[in-house]
């Protein structure tokens, strides 16, 4: 009895508990990190099914309405891409890396710029995009300056 209250305590103590949270951490990582190669193998594929499509099947002329599809199709590789970044840099150090997180935001941000249709949108909504580039921007310069502030 004394030796199950013994090994109670041990495993109750704050720096035992704080390495069972961080081996449950890294797990989750590796799994999002396996879930998200997925996502961007699955990505990739229907990238190259619709440029297929769209090369082969779609009337002459038409491939240029399309264009900005493919670009909002690449730029959801590249957003994936940031945010496995996001999680093996994660792994790496087990801290999240702001200045990559931001970065991340604001390729989301142009990809909705980019695939914006403009007849479909109104003025309320463009500059709410504008604003959040505008705090996004901000953002990254200042902790780019307060980066390069610490390296020194």
């Amino acid at each position: 009895m004394k030796r199950l209250l013994r090994r109670i305590l041990v495993a109750t103590k704050d720096e035992n508990f704080m390495h069972f949270i961080e081996n449950i951490e890294v797990l989750v990582s590796k799994a999002l990190s396996l879930f998200m190669v997925v996502v961007i193998l699955v990505a990739i594929a229907d990238l190259g099914v619709f440029i297929f499509k769209e090369l082969f099947t779609a009337p002459y002329g038409k491939f240029n309405t399309t264009l900005y599809k493919i670009f909002g199709l690449f730029l959801n590789i590249l957003i994936a891409l940031e945010i496995l970044e996001n999680i093996t840099a994660y792994l790496r150090k087990h801290v999240f890396q702001v200045e990559l997180v931001i970065v991340t935001s604001l390729i989301a941000v142009a990809r909705k710029i980019i695939i914006l249709d403009l007849e479909k949108v109104g003025g309320i909504d463009i500059i709410g995009l504008g604003i959040a580039i505008l705090a996004l921007s901000i953002s990254y310069l200042i902790i780019r300056l307060s980066n390069s502030r610490d390296a020194r």
